[in-house]
Order: C-alpha cells, then sequence, then structure tokens
C-alpha cells in the first residue's frame, strides 16, 4: 500500500471526526505530508515535487471523492505556487527543514499595515481561512497606505503570532476548519510578504502556469469528487429494494435516464477541465507564457465543472429517495458539501460572463485576469 492510499484509508475512517470537530486534525495533516500533498507545489529546487496542475488536481479528486472536507484542505496543497513569489533566501529558510510545510492562508478582507523599519506592523481579522489549525505558516492581505491599485499584498506569518477564532459554523465543508484568523500589532519582514499571483522568484515551469485560475481549479476539482461519489452511489444503489415494494430502481427507466445523463454531464464537465489543463501545462513547460485566453478557458472550465458537479450530486441525491434526507446519510454529506463549491467567488456563475467576454474580444469585468 503506497502512502497515499493509507492516507485515503485514514480519511475515510476519520471523516465524521473533521465534520464533529470542524477541521481536519494535524495527525491527518501529518498523513497528507507523509503523501506528498504538501510538497507538490514546492520547488525542485527546495525539494519539492512541483507536480504538472493535472498530476495535481487527480491527487485532489481522489481524496475528495472520500471526503469532500479533506479535499478541500488537500488542495491548498497548492499553495505553495504563491510561496514562490518570496524572496529566494526567505523560501530557503521556510523549506529549510524539508519541503512538506502547509500554508493557510485568510487573505480577505484586506486590512492596512502600517510600514517599519524593515517590514509592515500588521493587526486585523481577515475570514474563510481553510486549514488553518493544521498550518505550519499563515498568510493575511494586507496594504500600505491609500495606493487601491493592483494587487494586495500577503504577509506570512508563524502560528503563535496568529490567534485562530473559531467561528466557522456552515451547512457544508463543516470539517475545512475555515476559521477567522486574527493578528494584534505582528511585526512582518518586507521579505516574508509577497504579491499573491505576482512574478515568482523560481524558475520552474510550474511557476509559469497561471495562479489565480489555477486557485480556481484545486478548489472546482473538489465539487467533481464529491459528484463522483454521489453518483457512484445512486449507481451502486440501483438493485436495493423499496420501501413500498415498487420495482426496483435499476428496473425504471426514468431512473436509468437520470444515471445515464448525469454520467455523461459529469464525464464531459471533466473532460474540458483536465484537456485545458493539458493544453495550458504544455505551452508553460515549452517556456512560452500562458495566453489570456488560455488563463480565460481554465477560468470557465472550472466554474463550468462546479456547477456540473453540484447539479449531478443534486441529481443523485433526488435519485436517492427517502433514505438520501437522513442526516449522515453519505447523500446527505455530498450534496452539503457540493453545494459550498460554486458559492466560492472564484467559480461563481459570474465568471461565464468574463469568459464569454474574453472569446468574443471584449474587456472582461476587473480582476477577472
Amino acid at each position: 500500500m503506497t502512502q497515499f492510499e493509507r492516507m485515503l484509508e485514514v480519511v475515510a475512517e476519520r471523516r465524521a471526526e473533521f465534520e464533529e470537530k470542524k477541521h481536519v486534525p494535524t495527525d491527518v495533516i501529518g498523513e497528507f505530508k507523509n503523501a506528498g500533498v504538501y510538497r507538490a507545489g514546492v520547488p525542485r529546487r527546495f525539494g519539492g515535487d512541483a507536480l504538472p496542475p493535472a498530476a495535481f488536481l487527480r491527487l485532489v479528486e481522489r481524496i475528495s471523492v472520500v471526503d469532500g472536507s479533506a479535499g478541500w484542505v488537500a488542495s491548498f496543497g497548492s499553495s505553495a505556487i504563491y510561496l514562490a513569489a518570496l524572496p529566494l533566501e526567505t523560501q530557503a529558510e521556510l523549506y529549510a527543514d524539508g519541503p512538506d510545510v502547509a500554508f493557510a492562508g485568510g487573505l480577505f478582507p484586506v486590512q492596512p499595515a502600517e510600514p517599519v523599519e524593515g517590514g509592515y506592523r500588521v493587526s486585523g481579522r481577515w475570514k474563510f481561512a481553510s486549514g488553518c489549525k493544521g498550518a505550519d505558516v499563515l498568510g493575511v492581505g494586507i496594504k500600505v497606505g491609500d495606493d487601491r491599485a493592483g494587487r494586495p499584498l500577503t504577509a506570512v506569518l508563524r502560528p503563535e503570532q496568529v490567534e485562530i477564532a473559531e467561528n466557522w459554523d456552515v451547512i457544508g465543508m463543516r470539517g475545512t476548519g475555515s476559521h477567522d484568523l486574527v493578528v494584534d500589532a505582528a511585526v512582518v519582514p518586507e521579505d516574508w510578504t509577497f504579491v499573491r499571483g505576482g512574478t515568482p522568484t523560481v524558475d520552474e515551469p510550474l511557476y509559469r502556469y497561471p495562479t489565480v485560475p489555477y486557485a480556481a481549479q484545486v478548489l472546482a476539482v473538489v465539487g467533481l469528487g464529491v459528484a463522483r461519489a454521489a453518483l457512484d452511489h445512486v449507481i451502486a444503489q440501483g438493485g436495493r429494494a423499496g420501501y413500498t415494494g415498487a420495482p426496483k430502481p435499476a428496473e425504471r427507466a426514468t431512473y436509468r435516464i437520470a444515471v445515464g445523463q448525469a454520467e455523461a454531464g459529469l464525464r464531459s464537465a471533466r473532460a474540458f477541465f483536465y484537456e485545458t489543463t493539458e493544453e495550458v501545462w504544455a505551452t508553460v513547460e515549452a517556456g512560452d507564457p500562458a495566453t489570456a485566453e488560455q488563463a480565460s478557458l481554465l477560468r470557465l472550465a472550472s466554474t463550468h465543472l462546479a456547477k456540473t458537479s453540484f447539479e449531478v450530486t443534486r441529481a443523485a441525491y433526488q435519485l436517492g429517495g427517502i433514505a438520501a434526507i437522513a442526516t449522515g446519510s453519505p447523500l446527505e454529506r455530498h450534496l452539503r458539501d457540493a453545494s459550498v463549491v460554486p458559492q466560492h467567488a472564484f467559480v461563481q456563475e459570474g465568471m461565464y460572463d468574463g469568459a464569454g467576454a474574453v472569446l468574443m474580444g471584449v474587456p472582461p469585468f476587473p480582476g477577472y485576469l
């Protein structure tokens, strides 16, 4: 059994615990590290694997089939691509003890920071820091002065500099521990700040891949894994006897049609998603920059996958009948988790507008690219 397969078994055994505790415990984060999740986005020069995006996305997909919250937390193993914008000396210090470093960030709302000698004094409160309770380093979004142009800085802090306000109380993805971060007058050296999506200091192919679209991809693929699990469940349940003595689900044309449509829809969205990923990767691996059109297609494929995955999961839930409504049933959990993904700002339905604009050669809304 590989380390990755062992990790999947641990996730399956403990997913109810994640929901109860509202986070993935640190020892399970350790299993993620052993399986290579957190070195996947780390530069090879610092001992990381710098996996091609499709390879990492498939890892997250497999984890998400087992548990959506675990997949969501694991997806932030990709965040090392942001850290590649730190100075090389800072990265060398960050990975001095090895590449298996878990990073979590609560970047919004961006808070003002006070310039001090050599860095910034940081205070404020930030939301949605998924995986923060198991993180080795934490990032928060800051701005300096009145300049609101461009992208905000991210300040990197150690856990002892940050208070975690445990307020994650949601219907789905309950185990992600996406609590608020609170910082009180912590001084962060300038060398420990970077622009999210800024120019990397590492010259390796992964860090030429479009950063913000990749951030959308790693979330969308969680929905894919959850939908796959939900659809597999209703396919497996096709032979179950009904409570009323009605024909078994697999004997009903309506059930078979719905399963066939869901399978086709999910596989089609998945194919578009990975096909686009591979095409863009081939471009950057060859040494060329990704085009705006390619970055937009990544965003479009991610948005469409998140939407389709939720629709498929909802269809599976309806096929599950009365048994699906029980608290703790697989389909109840899948429906709650899948519903969260298209709510995220990176993959909300408005992204179709940005993609349509790029396809037609008109400027998309600000911040889309």
